[in-house]
């Protein structure tokens, strides 16, 4: 998902103000949010130039828009990824951190339970109470985009190059052969789709996610696409149609966005998942779940409200459960 805010974000100014009579609205989901109970940003962010910026990203198989927050019905649209990605105030890095679908949270209002209930049940306003509430860290944007484009993207580059280490099956038909491959937009979406027969489940499956952004990123940004214009025109149609976004993401805020970022690099972007103390069951044993490691967790929020994030990754790389080359 990241990947396509990073993409996004390479794209020249022209394109993004054309962009932005197409990208998709929700509303303002943080209309509804109390702001004196939200996490604030510390005061050494606050007075810098630039501020970092946080979004909360999430990516679904279904319907790409959340409509209005106001008509929300319970169950009326689930996520299968949810990402915090981190822009440093420099506009140097950025830093994506996953957290599990299955991860077991406190929801306001309802408890505990896996997180992904909390958009189901109050879509994305809950999801940002919930997110900020895991984090203390201030959200300021909220996305949700669409997997089945990605599919589309991927073919706009002309395939993407991954590092496979194992055969990958789908319904018993081999579709990725193990080794370095260029998968094109089918063969790259059975690969982020399997889940049985990984060790890791749904936590390998997500790494598969990461894994094929960071492909989109680096192949969008080594092969002159974001110079050509005709491939440039074909890449920003299929972005602005996979992505739904706050109201506040408006045309001016898109073209600081993409200003700002446009040196950005595969390389300068780090993914990871939030740390982890294991699987267990729900108090009513009737639920797998995540286990979250909450004092790595604390350790890691911590940097991302300071904008320290990129340092603190860095100098605990292994630590943290970052991204590898390959991905199981």
């Amino acid at each position: 998902m990241a990947g396509l805010l990073v993409v996004g974000a390479g794209i020249v100014a022209g394109a993004v103000l054309w962009a932005d009579s197409r990208i998709e609205r929700i509303g303002d989901p943080f209309a509804e949010l109390d702001d004196a109970q939200r996490p604030t940003v510390p005061p050494e962010v606050a007075q810098g130039d630039e501020t970092p910026l946080n979004f909360l990203v999430l990516g679904s198989d279904s319907r790409i828009s959340a409509g209005d927050p106001e008509d929300w019905v319970v169950g009326a649209q689930r996520t299968d990824a949810i990402m915090v990605v981190h822009v440093a105030a420099d506009r140097r890095d950025v830093t994506v951190v996953g957290i599990p679908r299955d991860s077991w949270v406190p929801i306001p209002g309802h408890g505990e339970a896996k997180i992904n209930a909390a958009y189901s049940w109050g879509g994305p306003a809950l999801m940002i109470r919930t997110v900020e509430q895991l984090l203390d860290v201030r959200i300021d944007h909220f996305a949700v985009a669409d997997f089945e484009s990605f599919k589309d993207l991927t073919d706009a580059l002309g395939g993407v190059q991954v590092s496979v280490p194992e055969d990958t099956f789908s319904r018993g038909k081999l579709v990725v052969e193990a080794g370095d491959q260029r998968l094109d937009g089918e063969q790259a979406l059975a690969y982020t789709r399997q889940r049985y027969g990984l060790p890791g489940g749904d936590l390998d499956r997500m790494k598969r996610q990461q894994a094929w952004m960071r492909s989109i990123v680096q192949e969008a940004a080594t092969t002159g696409t974001l110079t050509n214009p005709v491939r440039l025109a074909n890449l920003v149609e299929i972005v602005t149609g996979a992505v739904a976004v706050d109201d506040e993401l408006d045309r001016g805020a898109l073209l600081s966005l993409a200003t700002s970022l446009r040196h950005l690099r595969g390389d300068d972007v780090a993914l990871l998942t939030v740390p982890l103390a294991g699987f267990g069951w729900s108090p009513d044993g009737k639920q797998s779940i995540v286990e979250l490691d909450h004092g790595g967790l604390e350790l890691l929020a911590e940097t991302i409200a300071d904008d320290t994030v990129d340092v603190y990754v860095r100098d605990n790389a292994e630590e943290l459960n970052l991204l590898g080359d390959v991905v199981r």
